[in-house]
């Protein structure tokens, strides 16, 4: 009986030790892994606004100068192009976390602390491969779920806007081309300056009609979401062979430009953002080998449709690099984390660029040129991270 209690009263104190380690662990998978979420938005919000600044809201301030596309519509596009600048700031923003975190764990003495307590590298690594799991998967359904949707809102307001045909204001000797699904000129507009919204000295060339070419000139117009208002105009119609069938003059008419009657779908459905994955596989598939889909952009869309996945999966390679960089020497006494984030960031798009240039130019296969980077990263992680976790 005396032994049958003894045995009971080690079983018990090993379970009470056990939930005691289990309850200490969860402790620290919640310290590490809220410091990881602080820093990780911190750095969605500056990397979002420097890559957004650099490369989105160029092209779109590009857009509202050449093209005239109103301040409002303008704004919704910025919305809309957002969750793109997402899938590119979620992998660095977690290796910025992760190095920040991890390095001040390590200038803190806190490793040093926790492996006297016989917690080693794998165990603290372990919230945070958590952490870049769980940030991998919210990356793959920005950009497979969310993204195909807002680009496709976002080209539709542009398309819209520019078939408005609005004119940037102060604009002189302004010329647009319309062209039609086979890229053949539909209509040419001319408007000789643009000044306090109203037009002047505007010639628009017709030649949506196979048989007719109409040629429209007036002194003063004005824009508007029915089409171009002309005032003191005079429209020509005239025939392939140059003979002038029918003369109208008029003080004032309205041309639409058949807008309402326009398939946004079809024309922005070239875009390989707007698809997600298998709609894009889909997409590659059922135009190979068309006239209006050469082997040059297929190239390119292939290189796109790896990139889907290829991306998101690059938070894991750079939280498993950026571990082994963020722990410091005991001698170092300041934060290396910061500057090794730079360094890994500028190495893995360089990389990036170059490897996709390559995949565009057919000089590697598609499946490589998406997926050179996150092998690359990877290899270099694990590498460093064996090297860390097992030879100390």
């Amino acid at each position: 009986m005396e032994k049958i209690q003894q045995i009971k009263e080690k079983f018990f104190l090993l379970k009470e030790k056990i939930e005691k380690q289990i309850q200490e662990t969860k402790i620290l998978d919640k310290y590490i892994f809220r410091q990881l979420m602080e820093v990780f938005l911190f750095g969605v919000v500056i990397f979002t606004s420097l890559i957004f600044a650099s490369e989105t809201f160029t092209q779109l301030i590009k857009q509202i100068s050449l093209y005239g596309i109103p301040f409002n519509i303008a704004g919704m596009m910025v919305i809309l192009n957002l969750p793109q600048v997402f899938v590119l700031s979620i992998p660095i923003s977690t290796l910025f976390a992760v190095v920040m975190t991890i390095n001040k764990l390590s200038l803190d003495s806190e490793i040093v602390v926790l492996k006297a307590c016989g917690i080693g590298i794998n165990r603290i690594a372990r919230p945070v491969f958590a952490f870049a799991i769980l940030m991998t998967f919210l990356s793959l359904f920005i950009n497979n779920v969310i993204v195909p949707s807002t680009s496709k809102q976002s080209q539709l307001l542009a398309v819209y806007s520019l078939q408005q045909k609005h004119i940037p204001e102060g604009k002189k000797n302004y010329t647009l081309k319309e062209k039609d699904s086979d890229h053949n000129l539909k209509r040419l507009f001319y408007v000789q300056e643009c000044k306090d919204k109203a037009l002047s000295n505007i010639t628009v060339l017709d030649l949506s009609n196979k048989d007719t070419i109409q040629l429209i000139q007036a002194k003063k117009g004005s824009t508007a979401t029915t089409g171009w208002i002309f005032k003191d105009a005079v429209a020509y119609t005239i025939s392939n062979t140059g003979k002038i069938f029918n003369t109208a003059v008029s003080d004032e008419f309205t041309i639409n430009f058949g807008i309402e009657n326009m398939d946004f779908e079809k024309i922005i459905s070239g875009n390989a953002s707007q698809y997600n994955y298998f709609k894009l596989l889909r997409y590659i598939i059922k135009n190979k080998g068309k006239a209006h889909f050469p082997i040059k952009m297929e190239r390119k869309y292939r290189v796109e449709l790896h990139d889907k996945v290829a991306l998101p999966m690059t938070t894991m390679a750079l939280a498993l690099v950026g571990i082994p960089l963020a722990i410091t020497p005991p001698r170092v006494r300041y934060n290396r984390g910061f500057l090794f984030s730079i360094l890994i960031i500028f190495l893995f798009y360089l990389i990036r660029a170059f490897s996709i240039n390559l995949g565009e130019a057919g000089t590697l296969p598609s499946f490589l040129a998406a997926w050179l980077p996150v092998i690359i990263i990877f290899v270099i992680g694990y590498i460093l991270y064996k090297k860390k976790a097992y030879s100390i």
